[in-house]
């Protein structure tokens, strides 16, 4: 690719239509989480005022529940004062015009304007691909949807930053490319590797599954060729940007000493998902996800992996596996767990005695391997990620109503089912076990059966769960999950992840369309958790104690996070000190109490 045909996206009308649509995101998710107050105009006319009042915005919104302010992108205008001239949309300058109210400091800013450029010149680049509407995307098959998604995290603003990728990486590895990739092979010394698995699995068994003995011939060959023991090695597949930007430069003496060997490209290829360092094999699908450390910056962290975070993270998986296996009302809701069955991670001794734990320096060279879903399908079954319900085309039709469509049900009934295998597990992890998972869109896997959902499938298990009691018994491997979450913020686990960050969305989605109205949405995740509740009446304490239908909940602003620290959205030590709680929302399940 030369390189003007690398930027043929960035044209003067996909750039315009990019930008109005994050100024709709952005105004909308500010004003949600209290850092814009905008001025009625009239019945359904709003305003908003840079800080100098030199330039404000006008637009047509509707707010819906949980305080969801749905604005159409199309009304909204820029307009210079007092004369009232109308100015083009950027989102650039919304964010400098608005840097006080946002609480942007000199040092994040730049950086924040480059995220939301780099987020700019994502939707460009999807604008400028073949259209695909949402009831064509809902019949595709699993990796198709998977790259075919256009938002992102439906909360963050700057959600599609990857602060590190050039143009050409971005054509390379964005999972929206759809390309194909060949994962990078190193052979790394025992002495500082570290491998782990599941309890019924070893290197030899799961490399022979990953590997064909043509491809471990000839990495012996390398090995030996340069006077090496095989034997003294473990293999690591290393994301191709990480090898040529991060592990060739910063671990340079780790190659000149041969304690690290570069193999060369693997046999398979894969396709990146939606979360940029994680793999699907499209050549052998019943082969393992590889999940890669990646250092570039997205969404307040540096995306690595931690060598010591891995050491654990098979025993963790085979213990909620064990523990999800023995539980009734878990295996009645038919979720399954994608196990990480698999990990390894290097150490590099020098920058280890030189950083804390939490040092992005120490998460610059793992990998682990997570089970396929494919396996376990029926016949009939396909899959989606979960994030796909939030998905709109062009047109503004949603996948999600495309696929109450296809399914035959009636709305509520397609809801009800959806909620069954996706809202009961994590109810049931939370009141029976203290336990919490991060179970966002991307999170998530829908198995679909002629449209409706099957089951669900829940993955990246080891980094995001949290066992939030202290006191709770955990075998020794296990302890890095339990954290001390204050009394008050543990139902958050459920109100902010499931209601605020993604019902919220749904909800709306479905309002806007026609498809279901938001007191039945409402009512039928309120029917559904109360009937969860009657499941269970030895819990009953626990659900007096942790109230879900409670008047109000805590807003916890995932915006503010990133607008204060972007580089490190969260003080990693102790997770819970540092979000960001304003006021409080009602509770959209309160009504619907029995």
């Amino acid at each position: 690719m030369n390189p003007a045909e690398s930027v043929t996206h960035l044209t003067p009308e996909h750039w315009a239509r990019a930008n109005r649509l994050l100024v709709r995101k952005a105004l909308a998710e500010f004003a949600h989480e209290r850092l814009l107050t905008p001025e009625p105009l009239d019945a359904d006319r709003y305003a908003v005022r840079a800080d100098d009042g030199s330039v404000e915005y006008r637009f047509t919104a509707r707010v819906r529940t949980l305080d969801h302010w749905q604005i159409d992108p199309d009304s909204i205008t820029r307009h210079a004062l007092p004369d009232g001239a109308e100015l083009p949309l950027d989102a650039l300058d919304l964010c400098t015009e608005l840097r006080g109210t946002l609480g942007l400091s000199d040092r994040v800013l730049p950086v924040y304007l480059e995220e939301i450029t780099s987020t700019l010149a994502g939707t460009a680049y999807k604008l400028g691909k073949p259209p695909v509407s949402a009831a064509e995307l809902a019949r595709a098959d699993f990796q198709a949807i998977e790259t075919g998604m256009t938002e992102g995290h439906p909360c963050f603003v700057a959600n599609n930053g990857r602060l590190g990728f050039g143009v050409h990486d971005y054509h390379r590895y964005a999972p929206e490319a759809a390309q194909p990739v060949r994962l990078v092979w190193l052979a790394a010394h025992r002495d500082h590797a570290d491998f782990t698995c599941a309890a019924d699995l070893d290197y030899d068994t799961h490399l022979r599954y990953e590997l064909d003995e043509e491809t471990l011939a000839r990495f012996a060959d390398t090995l030996t060729g340069l006077g090496l023991d095989p034997a003294d090695y473990l293999y690591l597949p290393v994301h191709p940007w990480q090898w040529w930007n991060r592990t060739s430069v910063t671990f340079a003496g780790e190659v000149a000493r041969r304690r690290l060997v570069c193999l060369g490209e693997g046999p398979d290829e894969y396709l990146a998902q939606q979360s940029i360092r994680t793999f699907f094999n499209v050549d052998r699908p019943d082969r393992h996800y590889v999940k890669t450390a990646l250092s570039v910056l997205n969404m307040g962290f540096l995306r690595g992996l931690s060598a010591a975070y891995m050491a654990a993270t098979p025993a963790i998986n085979d213990w909620l596996h064990e523990l999800f296996a023995a539980d009734e009302v878990i295996k009645s809701t038919g979720l399954v767990l994608l196990r990480e069955r698999a990990a390894i991670g290097y150490r590099h001794r020098q920058f280890e005695a030189a950083t804390d734990r939490f040092s992005p320096y120490r998460k610059m060279l793992a990998a682990l391997w997570r089970e396929s879903p494919l396996p376990a399908l029926e016949p009939g079954q396909r899959l989606a990620t979960m994030a796909s319900l939030l998905h709109t085309d062009t047109d503004g039709r949603s996948l999600a109503a495309a696929l109450i469509a296809e399914s035959g049900l009636a709305p509520e009934v397609w809801l009800r089912q959806y909620l069954d295998g996706y809202l009961v597990p994590l109810l049931h992890a939370f009141y029976a076990y203290d336990l919490a998972f991060m179970p966002h869109g991307e999170n998530v896997i829908l198995v679909l059966d002629g449209g409706r959902v099957q089951r669900v499938i829940f993955k990246d298990i080891a980094e995001e769960i949290c066992v939030m009691d202290p006191a709770v018994e955990l075998p020794e491997a296990v302890r890095r999950v339990q954290a001390e979450v204050p009394e008050e913020m543990r139902l958050l686990s459920i109100f902010t992840d499931v209601f605020d960050c993604f019902f919220r969305f749904l909800n709306a989605t479905l309002a806007s369309e026609g498809v279901l109205d938001e007191d039945t949405f409402w009512r039928t995740v309120a029917e559904c958790a109360a009937d969860y509740r009657d499941r269970v009446p030895h819990l009953a304490d626990r659900f007096q104690r942790y109230d879900l239908f409670a008047d109000e909940f805590a807003l916890s602003c995932l915006n503010r996070l990133q607008l204060r620290d972007n580089q490190q959205m969260v003080d990693l030590s102790d997770p819970s000190a540092a979000l960001q709680l304003v006021g409080t929302l009602p509770n959209p399940l309160a009504p619907w109490r029995r």
